[in-house]
């Protein structure tokens, strides 16, 4: 339910993994998101429980970026753990709504359409981070990922709420997933710092 958001190094320092960034105040709302990771399991007895959770993992997902552009923590360090912690996030909810059967394996795959594609891209950036030179510029997220992390919260939503439209739902998902996928391969492979 989550981009891949690779932003723009702020200060020198920004552009190479740094164990230091982790205690950085974005760093620390992208890892609240394995916090509700854990929770989600127990609170998807209850739909409002569930979708409060679901709702403060998508607050933290916003806030994170924009305190960090907003302040100018903006880090490789980060980018990479706000894409890390919404594949576990995802990972969570998934997992709890096809063990709890509210989803399907095939439901699952469409769900989780996006998070596939992009999961090479994400273990690809961290292995070659040294691509990433001091001062360069990265592709930001795009508006593909933004509208497809949507699109997964309310599909999410709508199975935690027994909606009737959960093909629909998860038709719209795949489609939206599949464009934001290919969208950020083709900007990472064609991104030249």
């Amino acid at each position: 339910m989550a981009s891949l958001t690779a932003r723009a190094p702020t200060d020198p320092s920004g552009s190479r993994y740094r164990a230091g960034h982790l205690l950085l105040p974005p760093s620390l709302l992208s890892l609240s998101r394995v916090g509700f990771a854990v929770c989600f399991p127990w609170a998807a007895a209850s739909p409002a429980a569930a979708l409060s959770v679901l709702a403060l993992a998508a607050l933290s997902d916003v806030l994170d970026g924009w305190v960090a552009r907003r302040y100018g923590m903006v880090t490789a360090t980060g980018a990479l753990l706000d894409g890390l912690t919404d594949k576990v996030f995802v990972f969570a909810v998934v997992l709890t709504l096809l063990v709890e059967q509210r989803l399907s394996l095939s439901a699952l795959a469409l769900l989780g359409v996006r998070e596939l594609g992009e999961l090479p891209l994400l273990v690809w950036l961290a292995l070659l981070h040294a691509r990433h030179s001091a001062g360069a510029e990265h592709p930001k997220a795009n508006l593909l990922g933004k509208a497809a992390t949507v699109m997964q919260f309310v599909t999410v939503g709508a199975v935690l709420s027994g909606s009737t439209r959960i093909g629909a739902w998860l038709a719209g998902t795949a489609a939206l997933g599949f464009l934001a996928a290919v969208s950020y391969w083709r900007r990472w492979l064609s991104f030249r710092p």
